[in-house]
């Protein structure tokens, strides 16, 4: 049994005239005719009553007519298949991620590179910020999201959203924090990222324009265990806003209200690397799900002071 027999049989059927169909699939009468004998022959039953008026289905043809039209668009969507693989992106891309899958939206990162590119074998890379900008710009990553500004001569970043940090500490400092002065804040035990993070950058940045530097450091390896000790009572830190304002609404946090740095979260990659087909392809992703377009942090944008 041939492809092309189960298409003369389906044409044929559209038809009801073996003339009609003839000049459809682009044969003479008398091959048509051939190829539904044939099938015919093949099948054992008769699938058309021929009269003078055309060609109708027997009651064999009815019941096997729907078959043949499912194999026929199941050919025609491997071949589908095939087309798309043919020209697609193939290959591993090594990805970097940061803070929580959610504020970063990886889900819908990963959901949309897999619908879109599905040759394309993603490896993601969890790492600090500093961490991340390291591997993007010595190759070992293919691309990371980011925090921070940049300005490098090797990487370049796409901007998806601005990120507010708060000065963030226990509930139950509420009272000790709320309506305190930096000389006080100041003087709480810290808790921070590595140095190479962005939190860390930011933190240092908020002592540098006052002047001061913390009279206690505690190190944290990523800001989820900076808000478990923070929650737990050991100190205050920088917290994203969005973190912050949560624990405070669940009791759990208090929010010092006199400090607000913005940063920038990017998705960063190496210049030489702009137009490498798997570069491309995530580039496309991003832009397609964040629109490469900066969201604010919320409608008034500060700087500590």
């Amino acid at each position: 049994m041939e492809l092309y027999q189960l298409r003369s049989f389906a044409t044929v059927a559209e038809f009801g005239h073996l003339t009609r169909a003839a000049d459809r699939l682009h044969v003479s009468q008398p091959a048509l005719s051939a190829q539904i004998k044939a099938l015919e022959d093949e099948l054992g039953v008769p699938l058309f009553d021929r009269g003078s008026t055309g060609m109708t289905l027997t009651p064999a043809g009815k019941r096997l007519l729907p078959g043949a039209l499912e194999v026929i668009a199941a050919v025609e969507a491997l071949r589908g298949t095939a087309a798309a693989v043919k020209g697609a992106v193939a290959g591993r891309a090594r990805v970097g991620t940061l803070s929580d899958p959610d504020f970063i939206r990886l889900p819908e990162f990963l959901a949309q590179s897999i619908e879109r590119f599905p040759l394309i074998e993603i490896e993601l890379h969890h790492e600090i910020t500093g961490a991340a900008f390291a591997e993007v710009r010595d190759g070992e990553l293919d691309a990371s999201f980011y925090y921070g500004d940049l300005a490098h001569p090797t990487v370049a970043g796409v901007p998806l959203a601005e990120v507010a940090y708060v000065v963030a500490g226990p509930a139950a400092w509420r009272d000790r924090i709320g309506g305190a002065d930096w000389e006080t804040i100041a003087g709480l035990p810290w808790i921070a990222a590595p140095a190479i993070s962005t939190h860390r950058v930011l933190a240092e940045a908020l002592f540098d324009a006052r002047g001061s530097a913390p009279s206690q450091l505690i190190g944290a390896d990523n800001e989820a265990v900076i808000r478990s000790l923070v929650h737990g009572g050991l100190g205050v830190a920088l917290m994203r806003e969005d973190v912050a304002a949560a624990g405070a609404a669940a009791g759990e946090l208090a929010v010092w209200p006199d400090a607000r740095l913005v940063t920038t979260l990017q998705f960063i990659y190496l210049k030489a690397r702009a137009e490498e087909p798997i570069v491309q392809a995530l580039l496309s992703v991003i832009d397609a799900l964040w629109a490469t377009r900066p969201q604010p942090a919320s409608t008034q944008k500060t700087t500590p002071s």
